[in-house]
């Protein structure tokens, strides 16, 4: 009896596990794609310049991108329709495009630094033409998208996310005192200098963006759409407690991991880069190259492989939120997992995206002047968007019974409140950059 029950319990518990791991998905790939080239920039120079004393903002942002990355997953899982979709049915037009052009142009330049940041990376590692290295990338994330089978391409891009593992090694092979950067994540320290209120904005700018609320607004709808078992919860909230605890858990999950990440990189770069005074690090290839005489080559390789690795789970994210918003305000058909003679004007407006980001690294625009430019507009952008979704989850129109409400609702309006804050925050330190 004890060898015929045996099988029936080990197969109970793998099917758990495999059961737990289909929950992750969008929000997931959302919090990893977070951790892009350029935002691995901006943790690289964070730890940099200040410190293990920045390490508290990861705590800090984690429960308000949590939140307002949940209230993007349910309004997708909801209504079957991304954000994009939603304020065009409930503001009108007017309101998309004057949001989606902005997103257009903040994704663009995004995607061209990543690029360009994956170009020297690879460089960094093998030589060769970095121009070169930016049409590879560029061109096989594109085709990749179009081209790839849906359910196969979730599964390369939640593949990618391990890629982020490479700064969890690399935090492993430098000396940290430990004592000191717990201090820095547990105890807030505060300066209102220039430099560390432009860091501090950096920072919660790039972990709360309009592409990532747009991206698992839309992958949730996109998820419902194909399986014909699914409706919209509110056509059918049978399954609303069950979807919104996956929700919940999926975003839970992949914030955590974006953070973790986050600070990984601002705590090998602050016990390596700032502990020898190099402070003047300006992109996350400069700080791989950077790190190799301090931590040695294997540092510089894992960190460099990351760049490589993050990258290709960004960049799909960037022109595939831009193509969903764009798309879902016009009312085209959207979708990944759409053939593309069935969706030609949304993979139509990915692919331009992507090869502008491309063709942006021809031209003489300097790429951290661009990613700065490209940060403004995406923290003048996220607070408006915001705004407009933490309206739509209140009204019953747009949710039926499933408003948002509790402490989820308010966590949501201090996120927004933070990002109104940041962008508070930017005009002071341009004002204070141009006095200086």
């Amino acid at each position: 009896m004890d060898a015929a029950i045996e099988p029936k319990v080990q197969r109970r518990k793998t099917f758990r596990v495999r059961n737990f791991l289909s929950t992750l998905g969008p929000g997931l790939i959302t919090g990893a794609s977070d951790d892009d080239p350029s935002g691995i920039g901006t943790y690289s120079q964070a730890g940099a310049q200040l410190g293990f004393g920045i390490g508290w903002t990861m705590l800090l942002s984690y429960p308000l991108m949590a939140a307002i990355q949940e209230i993007s997953g349910r309004i997708g899982r909801v209504t079957g329709h991304g954000i994009a979709g939603n304020v065009c049915r409930n503001f009108g037009a007017a309101w998309v495009w004057s949001l989606v052009g902005l997103l257009f142009v903040a994704n663009t330049i995004n995607i061209a630094a990543d690029l360009g940041a994956m170009a020297d990376a690879l460089k960094l590692l093998i030589g060769g033409p970095g121009i070169a290295y930016v049409v590879l990338f560029g061109t096989l994330s594109v085709l990749a998208q179009i081209f790839f089978n849906y359910d196969r391409y979730v599964s390369v891009l939640k593949w990618l996310t391990l890629s982020l593992f490479a700064y969890v090694i690399a935090l492993a092979v430098v000396k940290v005192p430990w004592e000191e950067a717990l201090k820095g994540v547990l105890i807030p320290r505060v300066s209102w200098d220039a430099a560390f209120l432009t860091t501090l904005v950096a920072i919660l700018g790039t972990t709360i963006s309009p592409y990532l609320f747009v991206w698992q607004s839309s992958q949730e709808a996109e998820e419902q759409r194909i399986d014909a078992d699914k409706k919209p919860l509110k056509k059918d909230s049978s399954d609303a407690p069950e979807e919104f605890r996956r929700i919940r858990l999926d975003t839970m999950i992949g914030m955590a991991f974006s953070n973790l990440i986050a600070l990984s990189i601002i705590v090998t770069t602050a016990a390596t880069l700032h502990a020898q005074g190099k402070t003047d690090i300006e992109s996350s290839a400069q700080a791989a190259e950077a790190l190799k005489p301090i931590a040695g080559p294997f540092a510089e390789l894992i960190f460099a492989l990351g760049i490589v690795g993050t990258g290709l789970l960004a960049i799909p994210v960037l022109a595939g939120s831009t193509a969903y918003a764009i798309g879902e305000g016009r009312r085209w058909k959207v979708g990944l997992s759409r053939k593309p003679k069935e969706a030609i004007a949304f993979y139509s407006v990915l692919a331009l995206s992507g090869f502008c980001g491309i063709g942006l690294n021809f031209t003489p625009i300097d790429p951290i002047k661009a990613l700065y430019w490209s940060a403004v507009v995406n923290g003048v952008l996220a607070a408006p968007v915001m705004v407009l979704l933490m309206v739509l989850v209140r009204r019953p129109k747009v949710m039926g019974k499933l408003v948002v409400t509790g402490p989820l609702y308010w966590l949501g309006w201090a996120a927004t409140a933070a990002m109104a804050l940041c962008i508070v925050g930017m005009v002071a330190t341009m004002f204070m950059g141009s006095s200086s």
